[in-house]
């Protein structure tokens, strides 16, 4: 019961970052540790793209960002960010599981 639960309440994390960004390339660490014991759906979103300027316009000096949402929530929106389950900077995985159970449980 509990394993179909949690695949039907399933993550998606999008992962604000640019390259040759050394935090980003932590948090991706960090994601990828989480990812192996605990599937989620990941995004990125690359703000050096010029389709990101909305989110460079937000972000450009807090990332490595991540927003943790439902895997069936709608995609991200500018205009919401200040409703958005989120870690900043530098995180850990225990962080970004807590997060993860926070979204689940809504």
């Amino acid at each position: 019961m509990f394993t179909s639960r949690r695949l039907l309440q399933a993550c998606r994390i999008t992962l604000f970052t640019r390259d040759n960004c050394g935090l980003c390339t932590a948090a991706k660490d960090v994601l990828s540790t989480v990812q192996a014991k605990r599937p989620f759906e990941l995004q990125q979103v690359d703000l050096s793209l010029s389709k990101s300027k909305p989110w460079r316009d937000v972000y450009d000096f807090d990332i490595p960002v991540i927003h943790v949402s439902k895997a069936t929530a709608k995609e991200e929106q500018v205009g919401s960010v200040g409703k958005a389950v989120k870690l900043m900077h530098r995180f850990t995985p225990e962080q970004v599981e807590a997060k993860m159970d926070e979204v689940e449980r809504s």
